[in-house]
């Protein structure tokens, strides 16, 4: 799926700039050991036109062998240590490039993620910052070193010769027409060449994420036909590109050539009529010959800036989708914090402009303290409320109050670390069981982690595990059951102390040992905390102090477990089938 800029973007030399100012003076050393290099080269070809004079006129020729092998020795030297400098200099353009990008997607709105492909998005991190690399030696600085070499070398072959100049010139000339016309080609199908790539990365991490179902379903041809799809139009693009890149370098190599005979060609006729002499030609000649690296190097630098533009206009595209302002990380609750009180007033929310509204008009109350439990058919909006609460999302209309004050002005930061989360399918991340237990609360000390871990009943489960608390549970907790899962993500929440408790389902794949024990817990936890339940389970419901009864998007009743089974008719109705048919 493409991502569309949300405005118009500078242009590319523009960015290139941003990224390359904090390392300017380091690209500048490069730039001028790359130019000493280039001057070395060009003294070549004066001290070999004095090498001939000496030779013609029987004078030694020790000096200028010396001088030779001194400039061929700092040009190899110096060229050395400028590559060193431009490279490791390309290299941290690439890494603030990364971190930049990296730190703005973690910020990303949840509705910008909700339209976007994650394996996009890792491309543009990957494939597309790499490309700055070359941009940024090849581009950047090829450009700067290769036009100011470039211009040197004319300016010499000028002193050497001013007609075969003219010559050369009107060679190069031609050859630049051509090179207008190839360099736009370039451009395109480098851009949808890692189009292609940000395809097929999502494809695959779409894939990866349901491999099981992939399998189960016998689905592993046909996916295998949509990834090589992707990665066939990545190949066509990018072979694309390097038939105009070829064709736009053979160019230039074609005309050094046609320069070179043209030059040798009118330079022997003027060494014949006595206009020059065989030094001032053979100098010439190596001026011309010298001359193809810069031209080369320039060359190269536009091509290259033509892949580059198309990675930059990638990346800035992803710096152009919205998301939450960046903000410190703010202290987590003290134990015994005061719970929070929680108010929805007429809430109207759509998760699109082009989808139907979730909520419409949802109004409740949640007093500080207790459980409120949420119940309903699919899709009554009930998880939208904890999306909601946590600023995921937005309301369109209505007002959504946390302790009297609006969500909208709450620090993001500050609102979510007095929350606690279980999502209902309860994600746990790839690392160790200690990384996720800590994920919310990196600071909690052993004593808090034991007495969590005996809460939700995971001591058993580590006391069997082979390195314990610090086993791998592979990627997106593989190597635990569901119910696991589900108690990492509860202890995860817990460890947090948090003001306000949402739990989605968070027990829907307990036994019913471990239901019981939790379920336990979470009534002692909402003696002193905000507790949140959606539910199915009568078992959950029937206990919380409040029950907040939800259809089609609307709060149809608010009420204990014993008032609503007479009071409205849908709570009877699920009380009687849904609940009970999932405790049974």
């Amino acid at each position: 799926m493409s991502i569309a800029g949300t405005q118009s973007a500078p242009p590319a030399w523009r960015l290139l700039l941003d990224y390359v100012r904090p390392h300017r003076w380091a690209l500048l050393a490069g730039a001028l050991l790359s130019l000493v290099t280039g001057g070395t080269g060009l003294l070549l070809p004066l001290v070999a036109r004095g090498l001939i004079d000496d030779l013609s006129h029987d004078r030694t020729i020790t000096g200028a062998l010396l001088a030779m092998s001194a400039l061929v020795v700092a040009n190899a030297a110096l060229g050395a240590l400028g590559s060193y400098v431009l490279r490791r200099t390309a290299e941290s353009v690439v890494l603030g490039a990364r971190r930049k990008l990296s730190s703005y997607l973690l910020r990303l709105r949840i509705s910008a993620v909700d339209r976007s492909e994650p394996g996009d998005l890792m491309a543009r991190i990957t494939s597309d910052t790499t490309l700055l690399r070359e941009v940024t030696t090849d581009s950047l600085v090829g450009l700067g070193t290769g036009g100011l070499t470039l211009v040197a070398t004319v300016v010499m072959m000028g002193i050497v010769d001013p007609v075969l100049l003219g010559v050369t010139l009107a060679v190069i000339a031609g050859a630049g027409t051509v090179l207008t016309l190839i360099l736009p080609r370039i451009n395109r199908a480098s851009r949808q060449a890692q189009d292609a790539v940000g395809v097929m990365g999502a494809s695959l991490e779409r894939i990866l994420g349901a491999l099981r179902t992939v399998k189960a379903s016998g689905a592993e041809d046909r996916e295998e036909r949509t990834l090589h799809a992707a990665a066939e139009e990545s190949w066509r693009q990018s072979v694309r590109a390097a038939k105009w890149s070829a064709a736009a370098g053979n160019t230039a190599a074609l005309s050094m050539q046609v320069a070179f005979i043209t030059v040798l060609a009118v330079g022997g006729a003027r060494v014949a009529t006595g206009s020059i002499d065989v030094g001032t030609l053979v100098a010439f000649l190596l001026y011309v010959f010298y001359l193809m690296q810069p031209i080369q190097q320039v060359v190269g630098a536009i091509t290259q800036y033509q892949t580059g533009t198309a990675a930059l206009s990638r990346i800035q595209e992803a710096l152009q989708l919205p998301a939450e302002p960046p903000s410190l990380p703010a202290q987590l609750p003290s134990p015994g914090a005061e719970p929070a009180a929680l108010a929805f007033d007429g809430v109207r929310f759509r998760y699109a402009d082009d989808l139907p509204y979730v909520h419409h008009g949802v109004t409740f109350e949640v007093p500080a303290q207790g459980m409120t439990a949420f119940v309903g058919p699919s899709g009554a909006g009930k998880t939208t409320v904890f999306s909601l609460i946590e600023r995921f999302y937005d309301p369109e209309s209505g007002a959504i109050t946390l302790d009297g004050r609006d969500l909208a002005e709450w620090e993001l930061s500050g609102l979510r670390s007095a929350i606690g989360y279980v999502e209902q399918d309860a994600p746990v991340l790839s690392g160790s069981l200690r990384d996720n237990l800590l994920l919310g609360n990196p600071d909690a000390d052993d004593a808090a982690v034991t007495r969590v871990l005996k809460t939700t009943r995971l001591d058993g489960l580590i006391a069997r595990l082979p390195k314990g608390i610090d086993t791998l549970v592979g990627h997106r907790g593989t190597r635990l059951s569901g119910g696991e899962r589900q108690r990492v993500a509860i202890a995860r929440a817990l460890l947090r102390h948090p003001r306000l408790l949402l739990l989605d389902e968070a027990t829907s794949q307990l036994d019913a040992v471990n239901e019981a024990a939790l379920r336990d817990t979470v009534a002692d936890v909402a003696r002193t905390t905000t507790v949140l339940v959606v539910a199915h389970r009568l078992s959950t419901v029937t206990m919380a102090d409040r029950i907040v009864v939800m259809d089609a998007g609307r709060v149809r009743a608010v009420g204990t477990h014993r008032e609503l089974v007479t009071a409205d008719a849908l709570y009877a109705e699920l009380a009687a089938t849904q609940f009970l048919a999932t405790t049974g």
